[in-house]
């Protein structure tokens, strides 16, 4: 299984390379790897202090490092801190600015053993702590070797997962190379333990400490709230799956207003929805220029959707009937009830069955459930109930950041 995993990442190398001549997302993450090595060296000659390794898939686990990594620096203030990445859309997102906490942002190179020897070289990390379920097996292997301390945290297991299939022992064998692995909740441990893995401590989802901190400071748009004269609905990260249940009720919705901020800004998909929905329609970049009035305003640019939900008494939040589901508990974090498509796989988002089942997180899988749901969300009693909800899932999921790191530091300082 070994020499066809090595033979496998030599082929994913290769394709890459050849599907960046027609994919743009390819391209930028070929591009984006070329002289990483270089850098990376010049990077370590300017920062020869310690050093902490986080890695993410893309943004939405970057999302979940990020209140990891605050707590981090306040155990350790004098670390310098690298975060990685392996997809293009989040490494392209997160490159743009700089980043609190964040001394260098690099791509992840392809994990063939030679990339990840030299890569570890490198870096030298004195820690090196994974993001949830984005895991190379010749980096852990290279970091195992090296005798550095190797956490994975935020992790959310499933049992369809290869690691726990007969045929997993691969795969399995890495988690072990593990001193702690921090999980978002009983399932995961218990899955965990399952195979004879017992370093396990169960600390929660990171991505609440995030939302809260957002939605107690969210950025001001005072030219949004002069526009909004209806109760509001706003509608984030949606795909034109979630717009074929959403137009039409949108269309027969009466006395209201919706934010409506796409998952992808480019292209001819705004214009389409545009041309089918019936309300006045504005796009941000429009609105901020002559203010006119709207029922619907597009939000066609980036950075908004988070600070976005302060306006709405409700929210939809897109990508469950087609690549996955996008962030809900940053909707949940303004004490507000969201709607979502129903899911295939609920034990993908654990976040999606927790919302439902403390009653602040509505799944719908057709317009007859939507326009019901929302019916009975409209109601001041059951809306009520839902918020309160909402705030008390938020509030019970609070610390999740701290209680990993200080057991990090617990664990490397008596083994140090």
């Amino acid at each position: 299984m070994k020499i066809l995993y090595h033979l496998g990442m030599l082929l994913m190398d290769g394709l890459m390379k050849l599907g960046s001549r027609w994919s743009p997302k390819l391209k930028k993450g070929v591009q984006g790897r070329v002289g990483l090595f270089e850098r990376l060296e010049g990077f370590r000659k300017k920062h020869p202090s310690p050093l902490v390794w986080f890695h993410v898939a893309s943004l939405g686990e970057y999302e979940q490092a990020k209140p990891l990594i605050s707590a981090f620096k306040e155990k350790f203030p004098f670390w310098a801190v690298a975060v990685s990445f392996f997809s293009p859309s989040g490494y392209e997102q997160v490159i743009k600015k700089k980043q609190l906490w964040v001394d260098y942002i690099t791509y992840i190179p392809t994990d063939t053993p030679f990339h990840a020897k030299r890569f570890v070289k490198i870096l030298s990390p004195d820690m090196a702590i994974f993001i949830k379920y984005d895991l190379w097996a010749n980096h852990l292997d290279e970091l195992k070797k090296q005798d550095i301390p190797l956490f994975l945290a935020a992790a959310a297991f499933r049992k369809e997962q290869v690691f726990f299939q007969w045929y997993g022992g691969f795969f399995r064998r890495r988690l072990f190379n593990f001193d702690q692995i921090f999980t978002q909740n009983k399932a995961s441990k218990d899955l965990l333990e399952s195979i004879n893995y017992t370093r396990v401590s169960i600390t929660g989802d990171p991505r609440f400490d995030n939302v809260a901190r957002i939605s107690a400071q969210p950025k001001s748009f005072p030219e949004i709230k002069q526009g909004i004269t209806a109760p509001l609905m706003v509608l984030g990260s949606v795909w034109q799956e979630d717009m074929d249940l959403l137009i039409p009720w949108i269309n027969q919705s009466e006395n209201m207003q919706f934010i409506l901020a796409p998952h992808d800004i480019h292209g001819p998909t705004i214009r389409r929805w545009e041309n089918s929905i019936e309300k006045p329609c504005v796009r941000y970049s429009e609105y901020i220029q002559n203010q006119t009035g709207w029922k619907v305003l597009i939000i066609d640019n980036i950075g908004m959707l988070s600070s976005l939900y302060q306006f709405g008494q409700w929210a939809y939040v897109g990508g469950a009937f087609g690549r996955g589901l996008h962030n809900i508990l940053e909707p949940l974090a303004f004490g507000i009830p969201v709607l979502f498509g129903e899911l295939k796989q609920v034990s993908r988002f654990p976040e999606a069955g927790i919302s439902e089942a403390n009653g602040c997180g509505f799944p719908v899988k057709d317009k007859e459930m939507l326009a019901e749901t929302m019916a009975r969300l409209k109601l001041p009693a059951a809306y009520q109930e839902a918020c309160k909800a909402a705030k008390s899932l938020l509030h019970a999921n609070l610390g999740s950041a701290a209680r990993t790191i200080d057991t990090i530091k617990e664990k490397t300082w008596k083994e140090g």
